[in-house]
């Protein structure tokens, strides 16, 4: 089973879950491109993403795998599973849809991480603070400060890429998917019944695009299920 997270994520997000999940499956979270210990390179899209775990399940012999995706993972999931699906024995997509998303939200996250200034701050305690003019929620200021970290000199650093990611968000809000794309294997979308990501209209596109698609919403759960509602993903996985 092969982990993508979600935008500035990464596999440390799913710790637990994948540990949970590793009592049935071997379990391996990656981390996407410019995102966690992977490389910082300057072009990010899906095409680009794609072609790394390809090439990542390659030098491990990896022929088929059981794939779970969380939004913009999910998003690389879907187009791997479209247009390798010899390579996918089944697929998860964690509360995304494919559709574009123009985000304000997103907006305001990446301004308020490329206006902080890193060379006069003293923790992340500090940077959460700073956050509260552009993000007003509390448990995303959380989110965002886990990517700054020590760098050698006792500084800190983003361990993102934060300029690549903020150039390229225009096109990872976007449908990675062709009107032509399909998956005919067997698919779970798990999304959360407190989260707008996923909306009752989107089932039409999920159906064409996934034509064995269910759909299987947590209730008390947002966009991120697995951290949220873990043990009702574990189970939903599992099933």
């Amino acid at each position: 089973m092969v982990v993508l997270h979600g935008l500035l994520g990464s596999s440390r997000n799913w710790l637990t879950t994948g540990g949970d999940l590793a009592t049935h499956y071997h379990v391996m979270a990656l981390d996407l491109r410019n995102h966690g210990k992977s490389p910082h390179v300057d072009e990010i899209n899906y095409d680009a993403m794609v072609a790394d775990v390809l090439a990542w399940m390659d030098a491990r012999h990896l022929k088929k795998v059981a794939l779970i995706g969380h939004s913009m993972g999910g998003k690389t999931a879907m187009l791997l599973a479209c247009r390798h699906p010899e390579r996918v024995e089944r697929l998860v997509v964690v509360d995304i849809a494919p559709k574009a998303y123009l985000s304000n939200a997103h907006r305001a996250e990446f301004a308020a991480m490329n206006e902080l200034r890193l060379d006069s701050l003293q923790s992340r305690n500090e940077a959460e603070l700073r956050f509260e003019a552009r993000v007003s929620d509390w448990a995303m200021r959380k989110f965002l400060v886990t990517n700054i970290e020590r760098d050698e000199t006792g500084g800190w650093k983003w361990q993102i890429n934060l300029s690549a990611l903020t150039a390229a968000l225009p096109v990872l809000e976007k449908s990675p998917l062709q009107p032509g794309d399909q998956f005919f294997g067997p698919t779970l979308f798990i999304t959360g019944g407190k989260s707008r990501y996923v909306q009752p209209e989107d089932r039409a596109a999920i159906e064409r695009h996934f034509p064995s698609a269910r759909v299987e919403v947590i209730a008390g759960s947002g966009h991120n299920p697995h951290m949220e509602t873990r043990a009702e993903f574990v189970a939903a996985v599992l099933g």
